[in-house]
């Protein structure tokens, strides 16, 4: 027989009401009587019916993460991110697969399953600003990111301009000079791997190098095939660059495999940076050094956005962002510099 609230009640004392609270983790509950009616949950084993508090609600308790790709570890990591951010507030989460076309992606945000979700997070990649003006539903929409549009939905990402510099500046601290990108697209202006070209550049020239045009390669992809071929490209064409830097890690483990065909060592001949730092980098017979974007602070923030907007309540931006048109937010998540032994070579394993 299953154990209702009114049971918990009874065990512990006080009013149905109380135990509602608690359980719905309202604030004004005293830590005292939050922790009487947590023992007597405890006790008597209860769990809540997740189901019946939406509906009572008039929701699903479903959230959307749709994606471009779900084979890709960044977006599989960051998935399993925002499923845990999501569980702490009771929902569940229905994963989608783009493929990066815009046509499906603006089929998601124009309310594909709106029937079925509370709210959609959308990481677009060919999603144009006149889709989402063509918007005609209020399930709160969190976009994910740094394509930008100006438009009243709120808006999470890392600064890419600003990690891709700090790539390459701890490329150049380690005295490396011609440093190729790899991964470079020119569909879109502010695509990832467009800000993080911008950041290559920048950064170059700050320290007074050149960046030619023939250190950047372009990928049709974001694959290993992507990254071997972009840097056997390279190669054939006779550059003799002495660093990479890839658009992501995948994209730098299938370079780092070619390097080591043509007979070039990793890191003594060739320092190799990648961006996202996917699990597979931590173990290869090279580790990769990589940017590490804070995936469970990108879900966190992603989460509590659509959240709070279901209840009417969004909080100001605070410290992790900015308010954009129509009180939308505009968050950053951090990033980090991960030394392994793809640029440090041995020290990587007493490093942190």
């Amino acid at each position: 027989m299953s154990v209702s609230l009114k049971d918990v009640a009874e065990r512990a004392g006080v009013s149905i009401k109380t135990v509602s609270n608690v359980v719905n983790n309202y604030p004004h509950v005293t830590p005292a009587m939050r922790s009487r009616v947590q023992r007597a949950i405890d006790e008597l084993g209860y769990r809540p019916n997740l189901t019946a508090r939406h509906l009572r609600k008039g929701r699903t308790g479903i959230l959307a993460l749709a994606v471009p790709e779900l084979g890709n570890p960044y977006f599989a990591e960051l998935a399993g991110a925002v499923i845990d951010a999501a569980a702490e507030h009771d929902y569940t989460v229905l994963l989608d697969h783009t493929g990066g076309r815009r046509a499906q992606e603006v089929l998601v945000s124009q309310g594909f399953r709106a029937q079925v979700i509370d709210g959609l997070i959308l990481s677009p990649i060919e999603l144009e600003r006149e889709d989402l003006l063509a918007r005609d539903h209020d399930a709160p929409l969190v976009l994910l990111g740094e394509r930008e549009y100006d438009l009243p939905y709120d808006h999470i990402a890392i600064d890419n301009v600003a990690a891709a510099r700090t790539a390459v500046r701890h490329l150049l601290g380690l005295g490396r000079s011609r440093i190729v990108f790899l991964g470079a697209r020119t569909d879109r202006v502010n695509q990832p791997s467009q800000l993080r070209l911008r950041g290559w550049r920048a950064e170059l020239t700050a320290a007074g190098l050149t960046a030619p045009d023939s250190l950047v390669a372009a990928t049709g992809g974001w694959e290993h095939a992507d990254g071997a071929s972009a840097m056997a490209a390279v190669l054939d064409a006779g550059e003799r660059p002495d660093a990479v830097f890839a658009y992501n890690d995948p994209i730098a483990i299938g370079a780092m495999r070619v390097l080591s065909e043509r007979g070039l060592r990793v890191p003594e001949d060739v320092a190799v940076v990648g961006f996202d730092d996917i699990s597979e980098g931590r173990y290869g017979a090279v580790t990769l050094t990589t940017i590490s974007p804070d995936k469970h602070t990108i879900a966190r923030l992603a989460v509590r956005c659509v959240v709070e907007r279901l209840r009417g309540e969004p909080g100001p931006a605070g410290t992790d962002g900015i308010t954009g048109p129509g009180g939308a937010r505009e968050l950053r998540a951090d990033f980090r510099l991960v030394e392994r032994e793809s640029t440090i070579g041995g020290r990587a394993r007493t490093a942190g």
